[in-house]
């Protein structure tokens, strides 16, 4: 088969930049070794040639599309440029017997009714993904998470009642074989230290703010002057110079005014974007990885590879995090708990805690890349063209019955809500909605002593949704 493949982000031959790029690229190739011709188009990044290249003998990238760079606003194009997009993809397509759009950002169903699709969204946030995930129309919504699902299914899946469906789950898979303990080699070359000298502390996150930097170095600032952990060295990458915006550079200046402020320039180490053939070797020279912010995750890579190097993770309780691995077997805290989070990381640290057997046997059963990989070749090779999905509109009064949002939970401070990054008291609400887990309507509420203007507020927020 020929298979024509999308990406917003653009790719290139030696580097991969984030998770679903790197899930993309394994997903082709799979393809590819397979014997199928895969054709994949991305945006061109800045400064790049526009030149093909392969990834395999069988997988050409085409990085031409006219996306704005760098992001966000892929869309802050003009329409000629959309034209563009929409004449290479209508080309391309033309002679493809499948259409595998990763991500869901090609916001032009019309142009691929005629070709058996298969749409995966890779997150939960970006205003592109979102809108695509609205737009769908294909034979199969791939997520990468049952919470994703749960986001999904309570957002979109109110409108087109029949997505259900089409919606299948197959969690990221990770190859064990890779991310296993690996001793320092070429790592070296990127770390200008003796690792072997000092406590490392791994921070393998993109640098945007809610990635979490603010909390590792909060966390950082209490093992150096209050856990007295004072060899410690924090690994931060940066971006790579075809991502710098004035936004970014602005906020690396606020990142080293932060570090100054606390005393840790000789702690935090900004380096250079890690190839990912190096990133076993990188997670392996950590003590502990820390995974600290209120990114709204549909995986997070980082947190499940660094433990399959040996090194332990703590981890916000954000997302997937909460569910993807049993409390048991993952170091979790609330979000924005520097003081829990530095806890734990000195007890990793102190104890020379690695990853434990029993998380190892947790991650290879259910996160492995031969399971993943297999179960996109067989929706993507076995998709069938799909008819739009109808929409309904949903009735919504007084009896609606009302759950707790998918993307929130009860923690000490109040009820965390991940597309917020706060937390918030809801009272009696709360109370209701625990003793009524099938669902609260505003009736019951009204009766029960919460004001309608105040059960309104909180649907509006976010915080309950129809059950």
């Amino acid at each position: 088969m020929h298979i024509v493949a999308f990406s917003i982000n653009p790719l290139f031959a030696g580097a991969v930049m984030g998770g679903a790029p790197k899930h993309l690229q394994n997903i082709v190739i799979h393809l590819g070794t397979l014997g199928h011709t895969v054709t994949v188009l991305c945006t061109r990044a800045p400064q790049s040639d526009g030149q093909s290249f392969r990834w395999h003998p069988n997988v050409e990238v085409r990085p031409l599309l006219p996306y704005h760079m760098p992001f966000p606003q892929p869309y802050a194009i003009s329409a000629h440029e959309m034209a563009l997009i929409l004449q290479d993809m209508g080309d391309a397509l033309a002679t493809a017997d499948r259409f595998y759009m990763h991500d869901g950002e090609f916001l032009f169903p019309f142009a691929y009714a005629h070709v058996p699709t298969v749409v995966s969204l890779r997150d939960n946030v970006y205003p592109e993904t979102l809108l695509g995930g609205y737009l769908f129309s294909a034979h199969k919504m791939i997520l990468i998470s049952d919470y994703s699902r749960r986001f999904v299914q309570a957002t979109i899946g109110r409108f087109f009642p029949d997505l259900a469906d089409r919606v299948q789950v197959i969690p990221n898979g990770l190859d064990w074989s890779r991310f296993k303990p690996t001793p320092a080699g070429d790592i070296l070359k990127y770390i200008p230290f003796d690792p072997a000298q000092h406590t490392v502390v791994v921070h393998p996150h993109r640098p945007e703010e809610s990635k979490g930097i603010l909390q590792t170095i909060a966390v950082a600032d209490q093992l150096v002057h209050r856990y007295g952990h004072e060899n410690l060295r924090v690994l931060i990458p940066r971006w790579m110079e075809t991502q710098n915006t004035p936004d970014l550079l602005d906020f690396y200046q606020r990142m080293q005014h932060a570090i100054t402020s606390r005393g840790l320039t000789d702690h935090i180490v900004f380096h250079e974007w890690i190839p990912q053939p190096l990133m076993p070797e990188y997670y392996s020279v950590g003590a502990v990885t820390l995974a600290l912010g209120h990114f709204a995750e549909s995986f997070g890579n980082a947190v499940y590879e660094s433990l399959g190097c040996g090194t332990p993770t703590v981890a916000a309780r954000i997302t997937t995090h909460r569910e993807l691995l049993p409390d048991h077997l993952l170091d979790k805290v609330d979000f924005d708990d520097a003081d829990e989070a530095a806890r734990r990381a000195d007890a990793i640290i102190r104890a020379k805690r690695r990853t434990s057997p029993e998380t190892l046997a947790y991650l290879q059963e259910h996160y492995g890349i031969e399971r993943q990989l297999n179960a996109y070749a067989e929706a993507i090779l076995s998709a069938e063209v799909a008819p739009p999905l109808t929409y309904r509109h949903p009735t919504r009064d007084a009896d609606t019955p009302h759950i707790l949002a998918s993307w929130c939970y009860l923690a000490q401070r109040g009820v965390y809500h991940d597309f917020r990054a706060d937390y918030t008291d809801l009272g009696a609400l709360m109370a209701l909605l625990r003793d009524q887990p099938t669902g609260v309507s505003q009736t019951q509420a009204v009766n029960s002593g919460v004001p309608a203007e105040e059960f309104e507020r909180r649907y509006r927020e976010g915080f309950i949704v129809p059950g």
